[in-house]
């Protein structure tokens, strides 16, 4: 049986890829607690390409595991593009991976510091620099989780294909 939660992601075209240029990835994750590299570990050879993960779940917690800046979370909030892209490169740092995904965002039901359910930011840092996007996604709580990670697994992808210029 293949892993559940790798149908309907990129995550086997994005080991392949890594493994291509002989990168890897590491993760700090709030909202998906741990689905984006639960979902790459999926695919078989993942274990050559994935660095390993943080769950950070509780706020305190991204600035101690994941060295996100505790004054930037005071101001900026866990909930915020600020706090996704020092994820990902608090990710990429700590685990010593080419490649770190952050992600942040609420997966409700009730709305979190005034953020609807849906709120979802993904930073990639890496080869480049940091970016960090807004997907749009909406449902129940396991659909913006599952949908949070897609985004990470295709946009992770994206970003190893243009810095190998693909």
């Amino acid at each position: 049986m293949p892993d559940p939660l790798v149908p309907g992601t990129a995550a086997a075209e994005l080991v392949a890829a890594l493994a291509a240029q002989r990168q890897t990835v590491a993760t700090a994750e709030s909202l998906t607690a741990g689905l984006i590299a639960a979902t790459i570990a999926g695919v078989p050879g993942a274990s050559v390409v994935l660095r390993g993960g943080l769950i950070v779940y509780a706020t305190d917690l991204e600035s101690t595991l994941a060295g996100v800046d505790a004054g930037r979370l005071a101001v900026d909030g866990p909930v915020s593009e600020s706090t996704a892209a020092a994820l990902a490169e608090g990710a990429a740092e700590r685990c010593a991976a080419t490649w770190g995904v952050g992600v942040t965002g609420v997966a409700g039901p009730d709305p979190q510091d005034g953020h609807p359910p849906g709120t979802l930011y993904v930073g990639i840092a890496g080869p480049g620099g940091t970016v960090v996007t807004r997907p749009s996604v909406s449902g129940d709580r396991w659909d913006i989780r599952t949908g949070a990670t897609r985004a990470a697994v295709s946009g992770l992808l994206t970003r190893v294909h243009a810095a190998a210029g693909m």
